[in-house]
């Protein structure tokens, strides 16, 4: 398998709605997807895609900030692999090339929120070198 990792063409973003919809169990329809990356893509935004040849089988967004306490940062956002793509090391090398990316652009750290429940990206992340620093609150309005 011939993987690369590459930023995904804002005139392409929506190609990650059927991935999206895979991590979300499909939480929003499309029609409000397309709206939301619609806008996204005219902040911070920026999305980089995992390709087995031509296939886009993974994602991560990143906004892109300068944070009091740590300074320039890149936050990654709704990673995702294929299921059958995991295990292998592919999240490993993902990684490295969001880092590198976010280090030509400026950053001096990677920052993310992951959901209590899932617990193995907690593993993934803890082998990464991420640290917990807080909580993460919402509240709808």
């Amino acid at each position: 398998m011939s993987f690369k990792f590459k930023i995904i063409d804002k005139t392409e973003i929506f190609s990650i709605i059927p991935l999206m919809q895979k991590l979300t169990n499909n939480a929003n329809s499309d029609a409000v997807l397309k709206e939301r990356f619609a806008e996204m893509i005219t902040q911070n935004y920026e999305c980089a895609g995992v390709y087995d040849g031509d296939t886009l089988i993974g994602m991560s967004g990143m906004w892109f900030q300068t944070r009091h306490y740590v300074g320039r940062s890149m936050e990654v956002d709704h990673v995702y692999i294929e299921e059958k793509y995991r295990g292998n090391g592919l999240g490993k090398l993902f990684f490295k090339w969001l880092y590198d990316y976010a280090k030509s652009k400026g950053c001096t750290t990677c920052e993310l929120n992951t959901y209590v429940q899932n617990y193995p990206s907690h593993k993934f992340y803890y082998n990464e070198g991420f640290e917990i620093l807080g909580y993460h609150f919402l509240k709808k309005l």
